[in-house]
């Protein structure tokens, strides 16, 4: 079977390899196409990896050289502790940009994750920023914060390493920048930024214009609202979502590149059954803010706020449960931030498949049949179930 091999040489064959000539025993894209298999098939750490090389020499040596047989466990840790992160995720893009290609990007969410147990002695566990295409389900990057700086600073970084033109980019309040709402104008996109007390004159400036709009009922005011309902789990949700276009209240509002929308989303949860057990139901208000770029309705508003959480149930919600990342003890920082970055390359490329398992099961299925491996690895969406 070529086929995987050319897409892992496709998009890692310009990697410079780290190690010296004449201690190299392995070849860097055997290493390489092992872990991402092996990452695909279950493995949390270098170990499993190595494990899986051994135990899948056969069906690897299809596609890989292997000229000194599967390389050991310490092989894979010296290997990824050597690469250079930035060189390594430039790689990765061109992968995840191949399969996005077809459908363009539409939707990105950007929210940062701490791997817990990547952290000994004094040295902090790694934090990483990610880019995630909510309609696609792809990984689309992630940046490491310094220990010494935060979120902040590394989103200019992640932006300035993605194509997101065209795109909608929402971050949460940690976001809420100027500087970062410059950075994706700059980059031919548009944000939805939610605001929080960290920004208090443009919160206060927010409340006080909807305050005064609420009173005059919206008169002479372009606005637009949107309400949605969810249902699930013993609770109901209706969120409604209120703009108001070209907003003139704002003190501060010049300092904001290409500000054009302001926002309020009013949630209001009910927990339990009115009906059945009216003396148990709980009922809760919160009222939350935002600022846009775009020009659009308060439905393109709420979806793409509701769905920017998708980042937290479809890639760390799964990295930690799927892929054990907050249990992952991996801690060299070259390292652990190479292997998140398999762990996202393997939880897109199975999402790509067209199976409705699990990713449980989709991890299971790669590791007992190397057909379905294949197809993981083809990122083929016209495959068939299997």
């Amino acid at each position: 079977m070529a086929a995987p091999a050319l897409a892992i040489k496709k998009h890692f064959g310009k990697l410079k390899d780290p190690r010296i000539n004449r201690r190299r025993r392995h070849l860097l894209m055997d290493i390489i196409g092992i872990a991402i298999c092996g990452v695909i098939c279950g493995c949390d750490d270098w170990q499993q990896i190595a494990v899986f090389g051994e135990n899948r020499h056969d069906w690897l040596k299809q596609f890989l050289q292997l000229p000194n047989g599967a390389p050991s466990h310490d092989t894979f840790e010296r290997v990824f502790d050597r690469l250079d992160p930035a060189a390594f995720q430039r790689c990765f893009r061109d992968w995840m940009n191949a399969l996005c290609e077809p459908l363009g990007l539409k939707h990105i969410a950007i929210d940062g994750k701490t791997l817990r147990s990547s952290g000994r002695g004094k040295l902090k566990a790694l934090h990483l920023v990610s880019a995630w295409a909510t309609a696609n389900n792809l990984s689309l990057g992630q940046v490491a914060v310094d220990e010494k700086s935060n979120e902040i600073t590394a989103i200019p970084e992640l932006l300035e390493l993605l194509c997101v033109e065209g795109a909608l980019v929402t971050i949460d309040a940690m976001g809420c920048q100027k500087a970062i709402a410059a950075k994706i104008i700059e980059r031919e996109a548009d944000y939805i930024l939610t605001v929080k007390d960290n920004q208090p004159t443009l919160l206060a400036d927010i409340q006080d214009s909807f305050i005064g709009a609420i009173d005059s009922e919206f008169e002479n005011l372009d606005y637009d609202e949107f309400t949605m309902t969810n249902t699930g789990h013993g609770r109901r949700e209706t969120r409604t979502y209120t703009i108001i276009k070209n907003p003139q209240t704002l003190t501060e509002k010049d300092l904001w590149k290409d500000l054009k929308v302001i926002g309020m989303c009013e949630s209001i949860r009910i927990v339990g059954n009115p009906e059945t057990a009216p003396e148990s139901v709980r009922e809760s208000i919160e009222i939350r803010y935002f600022i846009g770029s775009r020009n659009a309705s308060a439905k393109t508003y709420g979806n793409a706020l509701r769905g920017h959480w998708g980042i937290e149930n479809t890639l760390h919600w799964q990295l930690d449960v799927g892929f054990g990342e907050d249990d992952n003890r991996v801690s060299g920082r070259n390292g652990a931030e190479n292997l998140a970055l398999v762990r996202r390359l393997a939880l897109s490329l199975l999402k790509q498949h067209p199976s409705k398992q699990s990713i449980a099961c989709k991890r299971l299925n790669a590791a007992l049949d190397t057909t379905f491996l294949e197809e993981v690895l083809l990122g083929n969406s016209k495959l068939g179930s299997i």
